[in-house]
């Protein structure tokens, strides 16, 4: 009984996680995203450790492969698996699960909001470094990894909206159905 309870307890999380990465699909403000949202969510609830990063990491690929090639398919002249640039963003998703590791260990709001404004610092960090490292729109130079950092200031402020709006709504939605639904909760025992 115990373990199907975590299998629904880990079905209703992955279709959390998946319809937050959908939610990318939904016209928004530049940066406005659950990225970091997700990669928290999936570290603090996912318990099988196998899985803690690969939902979310598989939803937000899903995303990317509809936003590629169904939205931004003009850009491109063939089928996009993965786009230039994406192991940064994935990289930072992989850090951001980590900060969820860390600081996610306890439910509390204000853990919650430290984690999320971590998230989205590394975030901008590892994906405008990203961008400096092609070497596409900036020399490299210390100057030019300045300017990279420089020209995603005015992004950061919808990452954090973003990672601030998506935590709380995910967060938010599965405490309050771990309490309205008790069978969500986690049984520790499942393998005994």
């Amino acid at each position: 009984m115990k373990k199907s309870k975590n299998h629904l307890r880990f079905g209703i999380l992955s279709l959390l996680v998946l319809l937050v990465a959908l939610s990318r699909l939904i016209p928004h403000p530049p940066n406005f995203a659950p990225i970091g949202a997700m990669a928290l969510f999936g570290a603090t609830y996912l318990k099988q450790k196998h899985f803690v990063l690969i939902i979310p990491i598989a939803s937000m690929w899903l995303s990317d492969l509809a936003l590629n090639n169904i939205v931004y398919a003009q850009y491109f002249d063939h089928f996009v698996w993965f786009y230039p640039g994406c192991y940064w963003t994935y990289g930072a998703f992989i850090v951001i699960g980590f900060i969820g590791f860390g600081l996610l260990k306890k439910i509390k709001i204000q853990n919650i909001l430290l984690a999320s404004c971590l998230a989205s610092i590394s975030f901008f960090i590892l994906s405008n470094f990203g961008v400096w490292l092609s070497g596409i729109m900036y020399p490299k130079t210390f100057t030019g990894l300045m300017m990279s950092y420089t020209a995603g200031l005015p992004f950061l402020k919808n990452t954090f909206m973003g990672d601030l709006v998506y935590s709380g709504l995910l967060f938010g939605v599965f405490e309050l159905a771990k309490y309205r639904f008790p069978i969500l909760q986690f049984q520790t025992n499942q393998y005994k």
